[in-house]
């Protein structure tokens, strides 16, 4: 028996001000986005990455005048022809937002974003794609000026290199958020940031006291081995209900530490979370809450188009889980699947036809797919 997706509309976003949306006042799941980001994503031949800063693979911050050297370069290493609409492609992006999309377009769970978004172009294309997949934008404050941009690099093997430029970006202050932003939601998504932990440790403490779970990524290798300490303080404070963690995030986390491996990082996350996911790309993931560790393999085949958005579509299906009572078992396979079905296809966004993969892969697997798969 076939399932089809159908992706739901919603409104265009306000001029200024809050952005509108009509998917309802409270929605279940949150994504906090102190500045929205739009992914401009690429396939391109190595030789690039031997040319921009930073390491190949990892996430490392750009100005805005070498971002506009790489997307001009993306032009010259473009691995295909460029009236090849499959090799870029630009889109609301950064992770909580592909998590977040996820859940609501392949999960068809009530999610919205609180934080801020630029009034330029960039602007208007991340609120017309969110929208278009019914996240509620009500709590995206529209301000004066420009929206974050990062270039994806995709090389041959589907590994992706991150250059977000974050400069002069709109951005949401901490005194601005409030309780009616978090009233009535369930879980709220957040990214390890250095630069946004005033933002995030508000929000935090405004989730907390509307009884609101939090959820953590774990960002980058990068983020995680130069703010390492910030980072287990952070951890430690007993206010991080879930963590999602990837191998290599794993290994920094306890970098010069006996031992140091991802079972040994989902153990020290797991005493200060109560649930604690460390994903292992083509090998699969670990996960624990209280006493109880499972280990599942990953779904479909090892090659990647594309591993953009691989962790953060995980999170959008152990987070559905979660909502929906599944076992810790059963999480991580809902995560398998759409962690799988993103790396079908270029970027972080999944394609109508990679939600019927996924939605065949539930089946098999004998997990109930979500009300929305028609």
């Amino acid at each position: 028996m076939g399932v089809e997706y159908q992706p739901k509309k919603s409104c265009n976003g306000g001029e200024e001000g809050h952005c509108d949306s009509a998917s309802g006042d409270h929605p279940l799941i949150l994504g906090l986005l102190p500045s929205a980001l739009v992914d401009h994503v690429a396939k391109v031949d190595w030789s690039l990455l031997s040319q921009i800063p930073g390491e190949p693979g990892g996430s490392f911050p750009v100005e805005n005048e070498e971002l506009e050297h790489i997307l001009r370069e993306v032009k010259v290493h473009n691995l295909s022809s460029l009236d090849d609409s499959s090799s870029s492609k630009t889109i609301a992006g950064g992770s909580v937002t592909n998590t977040i999309r996820g859940l609501a377009s392949g999960f068809g769970l009530s999610c919205g974003m609180v934080g801020a978004c630029g009034d330029d172009q960039q602007g208007k294309l991340f609120v017309g794609n969110m929208s278009s997949y019914g996240v509620n934008l009500s709590r995206l404050r529209r301000k004066k000026g420009s929206t974050a941009q990062c270039v994806c690099l995709v090389d041959e093997l589907g590994n992706r290199t991150m250059r977000p430029c974050l400069s002069n970006a709109a951005k949401i202050q901490a005194d601005e958020l409030i309780r009616e932003d978090f009233k009535g939601s369930k879980w709220l998504v957040i990214r390890y940031a250095i630069a946004n932990m005033e933002i995030i440790h508000a929000a935090i403490r405004i989730a907390k006291q509307e009884g609101v779970l939090i959820s953590l990524d774990l960002a980058s290798f990068e983020m995680v081995r130069k703010f390492r300490l910030p980072l287990l303080q952070f951890l430690e404070s007993g206010n991080i209900d879930l963590c999602f963690a990837n191998e290599d995030e794993a290994t920094e986390l306890l970098r010069g530490e006996e031992g140091a491996n991802p079972e040994a990082a989902l153990e020290f996350l797991a005493k200060h979370c109560k649930w604690a996911v460390v994903t292992l790309g083509p090998n699969g993931c670990i996960a624990k809450h209280g006493k109880e560790t499972v280990r599942v393999p990953a779904i479909g085949e090892a090659k990647a188009v594309d591993a953009t958005g691989a962790g953060d579509l995980f999170a959008s299906g152990f987070l559905y889980g979660l909502v929906k009572g599944l076992s810790l078992e059963e999480c991580c396979k809902v995560g398998s699947c759409s962690g799988g079905s993103v790396i079908r296809a270029l970027g972080g966004e999944v394609t109508p036809e990679n939600w019927q993969w996924m939605y065949k892969q539930m089946q098999t697997k004998g997990l109930t797919i979500p009300s929305n798969a028609k």
